[in-house]
């Protein structure tokens, strides 16, 4: 399986790992090219892409089974950051349809305003019961790694067991 993971940032680095230990093959976006190298010496394969800039994202999507977007704690302007949970997030799931990501995988928890990350979890249980692909959240506080990481496992678990339900 190959995951894709939209905000390949510390906790998304740990994720990585975690993936790759297990045999699978990651991608992580990253909107600064100064941190590819950091991603390809933990063994990310690395992509530049700016999910505020949905265009920049589609092509990581290529051959990706799972699409994990850990933006729970994006920084920056309150208006931009509630657009990628968003409208922005909104489009991304409709692009996602004709692409092979069959999971997703959203953060909602973290240091974003939680009526936002609230939108953007009805958002996506809404396009991936619609599109009949599983979703999973992550609900665990990102200050805990070792909870967020067994949350964000389990969701990916989740959402890539046989007989899965829609949502998780």
């Amino acid at each position: 399986m190959r995951c894709l993971i939209i905000g390949c940032g510390c906790r998304g680095r740990t994720l990585a790992g975690s993936l790759i230990t297990a045999g699978h093959s990651v991608r992580g976006t990253t909107r600064r090219p100064d941190r590819v190298s950091g991603l390809q010496a933990a063994g990310v394969e690395p992509f530049v892409g700016d999910p505020d800039r949905v265009g920049t994202i589609l092509p990581a999507l290529q051959q990706v089974s799972v699409a994990c977007l850990l933006l729970g704690s994006a920084a920056g302007d309150p208006d931009r950051v509630a657009a990628l949970h968003g409208s922005r997030l909104e489009m991304l799931l409709e692009k996602m349809i004709d692409t092979t990501v069959r999971g997703v995988v959203y953060e909602s928890a973290g240091n974003v305003a939680a009526e936002v990350l609230e939108r953007g979890r009805e958002l996506v249980s809404v396009a991936c019961q619609r599109s009949r692909i599983p979703c999973g959240m992550i609900d665990a506080d990102p200050s805990d790694h070792p909870g967020w990481l067994r949350g964000a496992q389990a969701a990916i678990d989740c959402v890539t067991a046989p007989g899965r339900p829609l949502t998780a």
